[in-house]
């Protein structure tokens, strides 16, 4: 006998809430700036050299690691935050080698599924296909969350 449970379980919860973000976009981004920061991280030492590259490929290591967790955040603001996280990537490779080519082909793959993204919001139960619901994009862009009861 099957047993329907008027809450939803913690899977359930984490999907839904996944629905509403670019999730895989914005994880492929922090795992890109994860991999292009491992470079001039462990050369911080000569960071305060004069000429060094160093603090330049911080800077573009740590920007696609904080357009994908601003994307998680912020998911309205989503196509912006693909734009500069595609452009930090590849500008990388000037200052951090680009995580070894690794970090920004993650980076230009992760920024793109960021500019492609568009809201999925319906219930599993419902039938219906999320593009039929024009109104879902409306929801997700003023920033309000659904309540699936």
């Amino acid at each position: 006998m099957i047993c329907m449970n008027s809450t939803p379980s913690k899977r359930e919860k984490f999907k839904n809430w996944r629905a509403r973000r670019p999730f895989w976009g914005a994880t492929l981004s922090i795992l890109a700036g994860i991999v292009i920061l491992s470079v001039p991280v462990q050369l911080y030492e000569i960071a305060a050299v004069p000429g060094s590259m160093v603090v330049v490929g911080l800077l573009l290591g740590g920007l696609p690691l904080l357009m994908g967790i601003l994307a998680l955040i912020f998911p309205k603001l989503s196509t912006l935050l693909g734009i500069i996280t595609i452009f930090s990537a590849v500008l990388s490779i000037l200052g951090a080698l680009g995580g070894f080519l690794v970090g920004t082909l993650l980076g230009i793959v992760g920024g793109a599924m960021q500019i492609a993204w568009k809201p999925v919001i319906a219930s599993a139960d419902s039938g219906e296909h999320p593009e039929q619901k024009p109104e879902a994009e409306k929801e997700v862009a003023s920033g309000k969350e659904l309540s699936l009861e």
